[in-house]
């Protein structure tokens, strides 16, 4: 049974009070005009998916703002997705809660079957690929996204990353949290860095099985991205994905390590256990304990990691730009689209099913090739969700095929079909 959402539920989502939704067999187009509520459709999928929202860190900007007003502080997002030989729930349930302590917070609750999972367990269940114009900035803006970026997709397709993720980022916390406490409440009374070790034993075992999963996916989409990228560009450019680690633990310590430069590698290292690796980033830990405790943060790890994307002409030779320094809008946009597509071609690899497409409003920053390449990969998924304010950016014989469902003021209309 191939993957795709049967049935969708919204409560208090965004500006959605209720929505329920049976989803079309065929490509389903959600057009109106801006501020309707069609982004906030494919956020919701998106969540189910990865356990977070593509567009904000913080859960509260999700619920509906009226509902908060009435005393209602609660969202719940559900659906019935088929995943090979069964039928599944997943839930999404985010509560405004208050503590023993007085202290307010959203509480997240994420069930599949209605049983309470960790978001590690919805690896697998729903894989989708979003394409939404803001993700140029996966390209361009600050290193945090593109992190974010390789953490999310991983996370769909391997539980054993996401495990190691969230016991990392739990250690970092703590870990820092205790750089703080030595620094300003224990300096007088000459705390102990000793106490730092239980965090720094996570951090190094986990951590390393973060970077070979960013190293490894890097790898395998830089390969992918390049061979879409010259196809779009006609073969006048190139592209090539670089991981840029904070803290390399391939490399010997004896070298000291290059801690911040620019250092690019590919692939998972070579001739190195696991057991050796762990042993060097523990290492790398201790000897910066000083440093980071006099500036009260961790300053080593994949938490700081970079992915840069490099492009060139072969016209040019080895020549390269690093494209969200120097590259164009077009060319940041040309880079994430072939970003997104290698994706896709990576998680069908993976898990031998075709991911829910989810394309945003991206067809109107496109020109006619790149627009038709991107529609072209529609007819190679099982189920793939578009927004658009102009239907005239898709064309005839895509819109017959179609489902057309117009979105005004969070209300979906389902009657006008292709």
């Amino acid at each position: 049974m191939p993957m795709r959402i049967r049935y969708l539920s919204l409560t208090n989502f965004r500006n959605y009070a209720r929505l329920e939704l049976t989803l079309p067999q065929r490509p389903l187009i959600l057009h109106g005009s801006n501020a309707q509520g069609k982004t906030s459709l494919l956020e919701a999928i998106y969540l189910l998916a990865t356990g977070s929202s593509p567009l904000t860190p913080l859960d509260r900007q999700i619920v509906k703002w009226e509902a908060e007003a009435e005393g209602l502080p609660y969202t719940r997002v559900w659906a019935e997705v088929a995943h090979r030989a069964r039928i599944l729930e997943i839930e999404a349930i985010l509560e405004k809660k208050t503590l023993s302590t007085g202290t307010v917070r959203m509480q997240k609750t994420i069930k599949v079957d209605r049983a309470r999972k960790r978001r590690a367990d919805l690896a697998g269940l729903l894989n989708v690929v979003l394409f939404v114009p803001q993700d140029v900035e996966i390209v361009a803006g600050p290193p945090a996204g593109r992190r974010r970026y390789l953490d999310d997709t991983l996370c769909q397709v391997n539980a054993a990353y996401c495990d190691a993720l969230e016991q990392y980022t739990e250690a970092l916390h703590q870990r820092n949290a205790a750089l703080r406490y030595l620094r300003d409440e224990a300096a007088g009374a000459g705390g102990d860095p000793s106490q730092l070790a239980p965090f720094e034993e996570i951090l190094a075992r986990e951590g390393v099985v973060v970077a070979n999963g960013r190293r490894e996916l890097i790898d395998a989409l830089s390969q992918r991205a390049d061979r879409i990228h010259q196809h779009l560009t006609g073969g006048a450019e190139w592209l090539r994905l670089d991981y840029q680690p904070n803290f390399d633990p391939a490399t010997p310590p004896a070298l000291d390590y290059q801690m911040g430069l620019n250092m690019s590698y590919h692939g998972p290292p070579k001739g190195i256990g696991a057991a050796e690796l762990v042993s060097a980033f523990q290492e790398a830990l201790v000897a910066r304990r000083q440093d980071e405790i006099a500036r009260g943060t961790t300053l080593t790890g994949p938490h700081r990691d970079e992915m840069r994307f490099m492009a060139g002409s072969p016209a040019q030779g080895t020549h390269e730009v690093d494209l969200g320094t120097y590259g164009s809008r077009g060319q940041q946009r040309t880079a994430v689209l072939s970003l997104k597509l290698a994706e896709l071609e990576w998680m069908k690899e993976q898990t031998r099913e075709s991911p829910v497409l989810l394309f945003d409003e991206v067809l109107a920053e496109l020109d006619a090739t790149r627009r038709h390449y991107l529609l072209s990969q529609v007819n190679d998924v099982e189920q793939a969700l578009l927004t658009a304010t102009d239907l005239d950016m898709f064309s005839a014989d895509f819109r017959e095929q179609a489902a057309l469902w117009e979105v005004k003021g969070g209300i979906v209309k389902t009657g006008e079909e292709g």
